[in-house]
């Protein structure tokens, strides 16, 4: 056992682990990597399944490399290792899994097999890892094994080993491989290939893996490429993983996780919420990854995924835009800008070797979800002061998918297009009609505060953003299905999911207006009306119909059983909705209500629904310092409930922001005033560029909301910036 310190103390990796098909506490892994490395690693208990790790699972198959951003996905490039000392060729996952006692830390893994006392101790680096292994006396073997696909492995001497994978779940060329070197700290007694459960003459094949075998402890250091074993060995050597211990390794990782967690110094004698919070903080810097490596001339440079070739610069990948715009993308630039001008260029890098960009990337174009919201994630870089890349190729990208045919199945570009073109909106002909129509208007709305910010024309893009409007019927109160001759698909049913929504029916759909909040509003028919709406939003009872789906999703359990009404904080197109309240000005409800979802759908062991690449975490984190990001795009914050008495944010160039809560946090819920470096303020709207100046934010608190209702001049904002 080895002791943790400081604020890794906090992180549970085994949050939101207890995941299954049918309900999500998160669907996430206990990994164990560097911030955004390379590699992610990860123990594994069922191989058979996207879920390939549980908590309940109590034996042990190995520790897997991955690359998996979520079960729905899948992995790629991913390989397990192994030891065992029984006499028997079990080299299988099923027949090598045994019993253990497992230890779990961002930075450190240790797994005690039971029925002999083989301890597997792993530390990572960005791109591989340092594994020690100890065994009876008797010795025992090391065992490698991909996951799914060819692999090729070459035996190169009695210490070293090196090969390729191809396994993935798609998003890739056809030549794609997955490259390693593996060195070993003494020789061995013999190095083998094995296929199955068997060992074998075979070099290469479907999943032909290679075991050792050493007659006392060793340590294996490997390290891995997308580009070619020769870069496996580059990754090798300048990661320190030939030159550097365990316990060397160990305190590297740990020291640089440390300083990532310590963005946000967050204070309290609530041993429960640290762990939540710093648990969170955890999964907010593992996505995107970082896919580019080292060359030999000291820059960077990365084999895409999504042309074949080998490019220079950064690339990131293991995104879906459709949740993580919502909240991570402005974290990142609050507390991360440097980092986010890397992995904005890595994006704009993505569609420069593909020629769009990617709506899913795992690691290349993925059909998955609906819009284009790599426009909202750069927008709001844009609006927050993020510039410090290729903004006029960004654009070309952007106005590319907003007005061209894509790719018929989703990868890339707007499904719909010509009927969002010619009618406003896109008709009941395309799936998911609705949840298209209004992203394409809020992604236009986006598109519009790049133009403007390379003085482009952006008429065309500020018509569209009210587009929304064409599919909201006033007679049943929510957004609806159009036929393309402009007639409501019949019959209509407030409780029915699926097509032409996403995840979700009317009640959860019908708010995805973030551009436009004071347009929404009067739509619903004013400031009553739509607090009423939110009301009923909360206390409706959690009924569905499952629609499309056919069956009931875990997206449906996980809103009945949540006890939030309609409020499906599950899953993503709400996690705005408490913060509209501000926009009606009754910032009490939204202090109330998301106070609430912290308190009772967050823990250091379970999250809400799908974590989803750090964005359900942030909504967390960002919540918990009592700002959100009410529309990616704008350069805002609006406010809500802070849970801390303090809390210290890191930013930019040496500055500090101080959050303080005064009053008894843990109680008082409520907001009676706010002061921006001791100067009262009445706005619920404050500017990105007030807060990363740094200084000083503070809450007054109370146990007794203040309900005044606050003037459409203190609210947040309706369209573009730059028309106010």
């Amino acid at each position: 056992m080895r002791a943790t310190k400081g604020l890794l103390r906090y992180v549970n990796p085994l949050q939101g682990t207890n995941s299954h098909h049918g309900l999500s506490t998160g669907n996430t892994l206990p990994l164990v990597a560097r911030p955004f490395g390379m590699n992610h690693w990860s123990a594994q208990t069922d191989q058979s399944s996207g879920w390939f790790f549980s908590p309940r699972h109590r034996k042990l198959q190995g520790i897997r490399c991955t690359h998996q951003p979520s079960p729905w996905i899948g992995d790629y490039g991913h390989f397990t290792i192994m030891a065992n000392t029984d006499p028997h060729f079990h080299l299988s996952p099923e027949k090598r899994a045994r019993a253990y006692k497992g230890e779990f830390h961002p930075h450190y893994f240790r797994a005690e097999l039971l029925n002999d006392g083989t301890v597997i101790e792993m530390t990572p680096t960005e791109r591989g890892a340092l594994f020690q292994f100890q065994f009876p006396s008797a010795g025992g073997r090391v065992i490698f094994e991909p996951v799914t696909g060819e692999s090729s492995i070459e035996i190169v001497d009695e210490t070293t080993v090196c090969g390729w994978v191809s396994g993935n779940s798609g998003g890739v060329t056809e030549d794609f491989k997955h490259f390693f070197v593996a060195k070993f700290s003494r020789p061995a007694l013999g190095i083998f290939t094995f296929q199955g459960n068997e060992a074998s003459s075979l070099e290469a094949g479907d999943r032909v893996g290679f075991f050792a075998a050493f007659g006392s402890d060793v340590e294996m250091s490997i390290a891995t490429s997308f580009i070619s074993v020769e870069q496996a060995q580059r990754n090798l050597e300048l990661e320190g993983l030939t030159t550097k211990s365990l316990d060397q390794l160990i305190e590297e990782c740990g020291a640089i996780w440390e300083d990532a967690l310590s963005a946000i110094i967050v204070e309290s004698d609530d041993e429960t919420k640290l762990r939540t919070f710093y648990s969170c903080l955890f999964r907010t810097q593992l996505f995107p990854r970082i896919w580019h490596e080292p060359n030999a001339e000291g820059g960077i440079h990365h084999r895409s995924p999504y042309s074949g070739e080998v490019h220079d610069g950064p690339l990131y990948t293991d995104n879906g835009f459709w949740d993580t715009y919502r909240t991570i993308y402005p974290m990142f630039a609050l507390i991360q800008p440097r980092r986010l001008t890397e992995i904005l260029q890595g994006w704009v890098n993505a569609y420069k070797e593909g020629g769009w960009f990617p709506q899913w990337a795992s690691p290349g174009y993925r059909a998955c979800m609906v819009g284009t919201h790599i426009d909202a994630v750069i927008a709001d870089g844009l609006a927050r002061g993020i510039t410090d890349f290729d903004v006029p190729t960004a654009l070309e990208g952007m106005l590319k998918h907003a007005s061209t045919v894509g790719d018929p199945s989703g990868a890339w570009g707007r499904i719909g297009i010509e009927d969002y073109k010619t009618l406003g909106y896109v008709s009941s002909d395309h799936h998911e009609s609705v949840a298209r129509s209004l992203d394409y208007a809020y992604d236009d709305w986006c598109i519009a505060q790049v133009a403007h910010h390379l003085g482009a024309d952006v008429s065309a893009y500020n018509a569209s953003q009210t587009s929304y409007t064409h599919l909201f019927d006033k007679q049943v109160g929510f957004m609806r299905a159009k036929n393309a001759d402009g007639t409501w698909v019949e019959p209509w049913n407030e409780f029915h999911w699926g097509n032409p929504y996403v995840e979700g029916g009317p009640w959860q759909a019908s708010w995805a207006v973030q551009h436009d909040p004071a347009g929404l509003i009067q739509l619903m028919g004013g400031d009553e009306a739509f607090t009423d709406k939110l009301n009923k939003l909360l206390t409706t009872p959690p009924y569905f119909t499952t629609g499309a789906y056919g069956m009931e999703i875990h997206e449906m359990t996980e809103m009945a059983v949540a006890g939030f009404g309609q409020y499906a904080h599950s899953n993503q197109p709400v996690h705005h909705v408490l913060y509209l309240f501000n926009a009606a000005g009754r910032p009490w409800r939204t202090q109330k209500e998301v106070r609430r979802v912290m308190a009772e759908m967050y823990t250091p062991d379970d999250l809400p629904g799908d974590e989803d690449n750090g964005e359900m975490s942030a909504w967390y984190v960002l919540s918990a310092l009592g700002i959100f990001p009410q529309t990616p795009g704008h350069p805002s914050w609006t406010p809500g409930s802070p849970l801390f008495a303090k809390a210290t944010v890191r930013l930019a160039d040496g500055k500090k922001l101080e959050v303080n809560a005064i009053g008894e946090v843990d109680n008082d819920v409520y907001v009676t005033q706010m002061e921006l470096n001791g100067k009262a303020i009445d706005r619920l709207q404050l500017s990105h560029g007030e807060l990363a100046a740094g200084g000083s934010l503070t809450f007054h608190m109370s146990a007794i909301p203040s309900e005044v209702v606050v003037p459409p001049s203190g609210r947040p904002y309706s369209l573009s910036p730059y028309q106010q």
